[in-house]
């Protein structure tokens, strides 16, 4: 994973939702300012309070990038070779730009800007978050400010969301649907085919409301050519070399598909799949087969070794005896359950590994990351 992130420019963090991709994102960017050094942003955009604050970002409100302070790194016992910059995605200030700058002019702008359905429209729209994670990602990338910028992805139903939002920005703008809002209301009216749908529409909705959602649309179709032409450089960047993909996933059976999915899919579409972590993983220990076969002695001679350990002088002593026989065999009866469990892991882990030649391990750790050593911890595993 080292020699990859040393090989790119941009780092996209992806895959199925909960399984870490947020924390892996800022493993990944700390790594490389502390081995690689230059200047490495990562770009989050729903972390957990904890890691907010790990980061940095606890204070921000608005979008923008905050270095993560010197200070930080000192208490894990870190010195950076070079500067960790974290930023928090703002969709709505996202949006407000992208409107700015694709406007024809700034009254057209304003106009968008205060109109009501565009307020909810910002932060609800489909694919809303996905296209501006992309969208921001070129902005940095044009500025050329980072070394390095690692990208977590929203979190979706569907890892493969990120990858179509450009795509489907391009269609929206060029959809009948569309381009059926902004023919003028009275014109609309007047066409046989759509009066009785607009006959509906102001019974159930309102004249006036069809009205405003007429001119909101029309108004929004003016900024159709540059949202199409920057979606079309966005796709190329998430194609270009100096791009990569690193996909997380945990062991469970749901995100396992969807992540074999994906990175079955990111080659189709010309993109470059770089690593595999696999999240949350259980140790390799509980495959060993000397420990099995004394967890089945443990269950099987629970009674005998409980009066040992009760009986006077035994370091249980006191203890009821029936007590202590259930849990040295819940003991033994669950460290089986849990190697059926990792048995079936390294089996999903195999298969994934067929699809991925980088592939990193991150084990179950006993707490919430909370602050910057615990991102350096997660980072260790991913990194080498």
């Amino acid at each position: 994973m080292e020699a990859l992130v040393a090989s790119k420019e941009i780092v996209v963090v992806c895959g199925p939702g909960g399984v870490g991709k947020t924390t892996v994102a800022a493993a990944l960017a700390s790594m490389s300012a502390c081995h690689q050094g230059g200047k490495v942003l990562v770009v989050t955009v729903d972390p957990a309070r904890r890691l907010s604050q790990a980061l940095g970002l606890g204070r921000v409100h608005s979008g923008g990038a905050n270095r993560v302070p010197p200070e930080a790194f000192a208490a894990a016992g870190v010195t950076p070779r070079g500067e960790l910059w974290a930023e928090m995605l703002d969709t709505k200030s996202s949006w407000d730009a992208l409107v700015s700058r694709h406007a024809p002019d700034g009254a057209t702008a304003r106009r968008i800007l205060d109109n009501s359905l565009y307020k909810n429209i910002s932060e609800r729209f489909v694919q809303s978050h996905d296209y501006i994670a992309v969208e921001r990602l070129f902005e940095l990338h044009s500025e050329g400010n980072y070394d390095l910028i690692v990208v977590d992805t929203p979190p979706t139903r569907n890892a493969v969301d990120f990858l179509l939002a450009p795509e489907r920005m391009a269609e929206f703008f060029s959809s009948r649907l569309l381009k059926l809002l902004t023919v003028p209301y009275r014109s609309r009216l007047a066409d046989t085919a759509a009066r009785p749908f607009y006959y509906v529409a102001d019974r159930v909705l309102g004249t006036k409301f069809l009205e405003d959602i007429t001119e909101f649309f029309i108004l929004f179709q003016t900024l159709s050519e540059g949202f199409v032409q920057r979606a079309k450089e966005v796709e190329r960047l998430l194609a270009d070399r100096r791009t990569t993909f690193v996909v997380v996933s945990s062991l469970e059976t749901v995100p396992v598909r969807e992540a074999e999915a994906f990175l079955r899919l990111l080659p189709t579409r010309g993109l470059h799949a770089g690593g595999l972590v696999l999240n949350r993983v259980l140790p390799s220990y509980m495959l060993d087969a000397a420990l099995a076969t004394r967890a089945e002695e443990l269950s099987a001679r629970a009674g005998a070794l409980a009066s040992e350990l009760c009986s006077a002088g035994g370091p249980l002593a006191g203890y009821d005896p029936s007590l202590v026989e259930r849990v040295l065999e819940e003991l033994g009866s669950n460290f089986d359950n849990v190697t059926v469990v990792a048995k079936r892991e390294t089996a999903q882990r195999s298969e994934l590994s067929g699809l991925q030649a980088v592939v990193a391990d991150v084990p179950e750790l006993g707490e919430d990351v909370h602050d910057l050593g615990g991102v350096l911890d997660v980072g260790r595993y991913v990194w080498s």
